[in-house]
């Protein structure tokens, strides 16, 4: 983190109680938050009768990672449009309301069905239809459609897990990751935004150079898949941060359609 980033990110701690040393301490690595699926709507948001920070904004310009996406309550899961959204999460009391930052990059994971074999090749799912359409109904789409990455991780078999053959290595995607983040960081250099996951409509506008295949590409998926405006704008911001992983200033077709593999899914039913 940078110092700015260093400085917000222990006031948060601070005025949560959490830092060891009040006059030393130094928040200087990104948090990580994995709050359990039983976690109420206070201890995610923030609040209390005194308003302290929930664990949404503990993991400021850090991770926060939610296991069992779907266990967690419908109100809890809500709770997350506007700081998916903003970046920011209001707690309202009677004596006033209170704004806290909540910039973070959100993880999430969850079965395919409550059985968890739907997709399996060599398994067979158990689930009904109805056990099926209750377990996607616990997510709703406004909130799908702020996840900007869905990916499904299959099975790993035996044969794969004890396969020699080499990966490539952590060391080298970190690499490629701080040239990504120093592009972004340069091309917001007078603005007060640090990556393109903030960038609002007029910034996606300068910063996002497509060329004719891609601008082409888009626009089919935008009338085929009937695209909302908000989604559009995603696309965009992904497609551009698989440019920048590449070095490229260019938004070409096959970043834009990379970007469009990372959208959910049709519901089956």
């Amino acid at each position: 983190m940078d110092e700015e980033e260093v400085l917000e990110v222990t006031k948060i701690h601070s005025v949560a109680g959490m830092l060891q040393n009040k006059r030393r301490s130094l928040v200087k690595k990104r948090p990580f938050r994995s709050p359990h699926h039983t976690t109420s709507n206070v201890a995610l948001v923030g609040g209390g009768q005194w308003p302290r920070p929930g664990e949404i904004s503990l993991a400021h310009r850090g991770v926060l990672f939610l296991d069992e996406f779907p266990e967690f309550s419908r109100s809890v899961l809500e709770a997350l449009r506007q700081p998916l959204e903003d970046g920011v999460v209001t707690v309202s009391r009677a004596q006033g309301s209170l704004c806290f930052p909540a910039r973070f990059l959100m993880v999430a994971a969850q079965n395919p069905c409550p059985c968890g074999f739907r997709t399996d090749p060599d398994k067979a799912c158990v689930c009904t239809p109805s056990q099926i359409v209750r377990y996607e109904n616990k997510i709703s789409g406004p909130i799908l459609d702020r996840i900007d990455l869905h990916v499904e991780v299959p099975r790993i078999g035996y044969e794969e897990l004890r396969s020699e053959r080499v990966a490539e290595e952590s060391v080298s995607v970190k690499k490629r990751v701080k040239e990504a983040r120093w592009r972004q960081s340069k091309r917001f250099i007078s603005s007060p935004i640090k990556t393109n996951a903030e960038m609002r409509s007029k910034d996606i506008k300068q910063a996002c150079t497509l060329d004719a295949a891609a601008e082409r590409l888009v626009g089919e998926a935008v009338d085929r898949m009937k695209l909302s405006g908000r989604v559009y704008h995603r696309i965009l911001k992904v497609a551009r941060t698989i440019a920048d992983l590449e070095g490229s200033e260019l938004i070409s077709a096959s970043h834009v359609g990379e970007a469009l593999q990372y959208r959910p899914r049709e519901r089956t039913y």
